[in-house]
């Protein structure tokens, strides 16, 4: 499972043009499943990203963890991120099948909320544009599959 985590002043994505979720500051993560993820990756990662301290305090310092700093999260699938770019043109048949990523997906919007963090999602299966205010900028990359995880 890999995440890409981008510290935002705010975040939105349409799909057909019209608006179907945005958040204020926080968080917006776009998410892959790939094909050996799992329920105790998903897991793991809603805890990794519930304690990661990446958001300023009030000098401005990356301090505060989501809940500190009131923000919220926005998630958006992208099985895209477990491409496979050995060659010119990316394969993707790393990516998980979409119904098993679609479960997982719902399951880390669910165990985030249950850590009472503001989180909302993009419309998985569907093609979005994402518009984003990246703050710092700050951009975190987390992979379940690395041995530092």
């Amino acid at each position: 499972m890999i995440a890409l985590i981008q510290r935002v002043t705010s975040g939105k994505v349409k799909t057909k043009g019209k608006i179907y979720s945005q958040i204020g500051k926080g968080y917006l993560i776009l998410v892959g499943f790939c094909e050996n993820d799992s329920e105790v990756d998903v897991i793991k990662m809603a805890g990794k990203i519930a304690n990661l301290r990446i958001m300023a305090d009030e000098q401005g310092k990356m301090n505060l963890n989501i809940s500190q700093a009131k923000g919220e999260i926005l998630v958006v699938s992208q099985f895209t991120l477990c491409a496979d770019t050995s060659q010119r043109r990316p394969s993707f048949i790393k990516a998980l099948n979409e119904s098993q990523a679609e479960k997982l997906y719902k399951l880390l919007i669910n165990k985030l909320q249950e850590k009472n963090i503001p989180t909302k999602s993009g419309k998985f299966g569907h093609y979005m544009e994402v518009e984003i205010i990246n703050d710092g900028p700050t951009t975190i990359i987390l992979n379940s599959q690395n041995q530092n995880f």
